[in-house]
């Protein structure tokens, strides 16, 4: 009689990209996808049956592999009793702001005639950060509004700049030495944006929450962020503005939290939000031309692995 039809079986170097039909390449892509996630299921089932047999001898849960703990090692990780990093702390730029000798005074300007989006970003940042002053650029040069600010006791300078109307760029200078920062801006939300609002903050200054900036690049750039706001927070106020760096993207929050009872809390989302990546740090205020940089974001060279983080 005739042969039984056979069942087709895949050699095992086959791959599903070799068919050259789009249609039955996508067909058998799908069947191939399924095949995994059945397989996966049924691990995941054998592996909890055999963890409910063994009871409490079950062996401890494998931690999963994020990219966050599989960071490459940066020899530059601040451990928190390393004398020459308490050192230079003690020294630099923003020490008399850590020994209480100056109070914190932040000019917030814009890129040159700013639009509505920038305009309103920048004054509801200037609710989040107490003792900060709105000026809108008009075409005067940012070297020459530095010296206007030493003289006027500023104690920071924040520029917004903007692309097609929408926010895209923070510097933030201390003054008078420096150093400055530039970062790229992305994701920016106001306040009526933000799903489940708060009411509008109040003047109360805010804590601030510094998460997860390791290296000595990350202490400086989060010691740069502390030293907007002034030292003594006010607690009645219930503010919180948070600065939590994840590989290398740092993103800005601003909450208040509310008190439901001795053991539960709310929070509510103030905003703005928005998230900040580095491009620089300089030495000195803002000068581009001829500004001395500790650090500046290279993509090809330095970003050799996704593993990799600088802060």
């Amino acid at each position: 009689g005739p042969a039984a039809p056979q069942r087709v079986l895949f050699p095992p170097t086959f791959s599903v990209s070799e068919i050259k039909n789009k249609q039955r390449r996508h067909f058998m892509f799908l069947r191939w996808k399924q095949q995994q996630r059945k397989e996966k299921l049924a691990a995941k089932k054998k592996r909890r049956k055999e963890r409910e047999a063994l009871g409490d001898k079950a062996p401890p849960k494998a931690i999963p592999k994020t990219i966050e703990n599989q960071r490459v090692y940066d020899e530059t990780t601040v451990d928190p009793n390393d004398e020459e990093v308490a050192f230079d702390e003690a020294t630099d730029e923003f020490a008399p702001y850590f020994n209480r000798q100056t109070v914190p005074k932040i000019l917030i300007t814009t890129s040159d005639r700013p639009r509505g989006r920038t305009v309103r970003f920048c004054e509801q940042l200037a609710t989040v950060i107490p003792n900060s002053h709105v000026y809108y650029r008009r075409g005067l040069a940012l070297k020459r509004i530095i010296p206007q600010c030493i003289a006027r006791d500023f104690t920071d300078l924040i520029v917004i700049n903007e692309d097609r109307k929408i926010p895209n760029g923070l510097v933030l200078s201390h003054l008078p030495d420096g150093p400055t920062a530039h970062f790229r801006m992305s994701s920016v939300r106001l306040r009526k944006e933000i799903k489940r609002k708060g009411k509008e903050p109040t003047e109360h200054v805010p804590e601030v929450i510094l998460n997860n900036f390791t290296t000595r690049l990350g202490h400086s750039i989060g010691r740069m962020f502390a030293s907007l706001f002034p030292h003594d927070p006010q607690f009645i106020g219930r503010q919180v503005a948070t600065f939590h760096n994840q590989r290398d993207y740092i993103f800005f929050r601003f909450h208040r939290y509310i008190f439901k009872s001795e053991k539960k809390v709310g929070i509510q989302e103030l905003g703005p939000r928005f998230t900040l990546k580095l491009r620089s740090l300089q030495k000195g205020t803002f000068d581009s031309k001829f500004g001395e940089y500790e650090w500046i974001h290279k993509r090809r060279e330095m970003d050799t692995s996704r593993r990799k983080f600088h802060l």
